[in-house]
């Protein structure tokens, strides 16, 4: 848990934020920020709401704000999973903004939400116990909102640094040290750090990009940054296949989690139809997008760093952790594999296209 979310996760991030296009992405902008904000939300309370009445049925009596802490924990998409598949499946850009905009700002909500909900369930009590509304409004201030500008901040004060520097040695020993003294400066003072490494990455990604690095600076961050993606990728997938050998699989639990994949599939098709409703007076939408978003939807290390974090002493703790791993495995499986076809079968059939209505502001 410590090690994906405190340290793989900054790198990971920051290599994908790194290769978005901003302009691309604010073209999106509506959809995506209603989708990561909106969606995860949504999400949480249908996911918690079927698991409340799913798990008394096999036996487990597990209180509300918990199925809301599995909801919280299950709903954030894996930008992770979903950067190493569009790689290579040939998506239309405008599809692949925004599934990768997404991604990369829900994984930052979610954490927030799960906090926030966790939070709530352990009332008073631990490290994350919260008594009232207050002490949750506070939380999503200080950790969305604080982390966003501390990423702006970083990522400017790596700006000024790179335009003053013609040494792509330094320039990429400052990205590194940009994220791993950032996300862990954000942690100490309890700010997204998933937010702020996106923020930072979009903005050496573009304009440190276009105007404070020689094209051979370009050409050895880029080279940098994508063999950390991949060998971060590789161990991520690694440990996840690992953590299955300690645990104790339950038959019941594993049956809870097959019936939790259609609650997923179904509060993303959800999640991801009603901002494409809300935004079709604005733009003209395929409905090859509503699938292909909600397919691309993929659980990964994310859902399982957060179900570790878990407090261990909760009496289901090892039922929502076999539960998370079945949603995950059928996720990277599934929807992994047969999310490149799709997007194929749907680029033949030239739904990808979408053209606006109306010039945005």
């Amino acid at each position: 848990n410590k090690t994906l979310m405190e340290g793989m996760l900054s790198f990971l991030l920051f290599a994908g934020a790194l290769h978005v296009n901003l302009g691309n992405l604010l073209d999106q902008k509506r959809l995506i920020a209603i989708m990561a904000s909106f969606g995860v939300v949504f999400s949480t309370f249908v996911i918690g709401g079927a698991t409340w009445l799913l798990f008394p049925l096999f036996g487990f009596e597990v209180p509300f704000l918990w199925c809301l802490v599995f909801g919280a924990l299950i709903s954030p998409t894996d930008p992770v999973a979903v950067l190493s598949i569009l790689k290579t499946a040939g998506a239309p850009k405008s599809l692949e903004t925004k599934i990768t905009g997404e991604s990369l700002f829900n994984d930052g909500v979610g954490v927030v939400v799960y906090l926030a909900v966790l939070g709530m369930a352990l009332g008073g009590h631990g490290d994350h116990g919260m008594t009232g509304a207050g002490d949750v409004a506070k939380l999503f201030l200080v950790e969305a909102g604080g982390g966003m500008l501390w990423g702006f901040m970083i990522g400017f004060a790596a700006y000024f640094m790179l335009r003053s520097i013609d040494n792509y040695q330094i320039e990429v020993l400052i990205t590194l040290a940009l994220v791993t003294a950032g996300y862990r400066l954000a942690s100490h003072w309890h700010l997204s750090g998933p937010l702020a490494m996106v923020v930072a990455g979009l903005m050496i990604g573009n304009q440190g990009r276009s105007f404070a690095m020689s094209e051979k600076t370009r050409e050895h961050l880029d080279t940098f940054w994508e063999l950390v993606d991949e060998i971060l990728n590789a161990v991520l997938f690694l440990l996840i296949g690992l953590e299955l050998l300690v645990l104790n699989l339950s038959g019941r639990a594993i049956a809870v989690g097959a019936i939790l994949i259609v609650v997923v599939l179904a509060a993303r098709f959800a999640a991801t139809s009603i901002p494409v409703m809300l935004l079709k007076s604005r733009r003209e939408f395929s409905p090859g997008v509503i699938r292909i978003l909600t397919w691309g939807g993929l659980r990964g290390g994310i859902s399982v760093a957060l179900a570790l974090g878990i407090p261990k002493d909760f009496a289901y703790r090892q039922e929502f952790l076999v539960a998370t791993y079945v949603v995950v495995v059928f996720s990277i499986v599934v929807q992994g594999l047969t999310l490149k076809p799709l997007v194929a079968r749907v680029v033949r059939a030239g739904d990808e296209e979408e053209e606006p209505i109306t010039s945005s502001p």
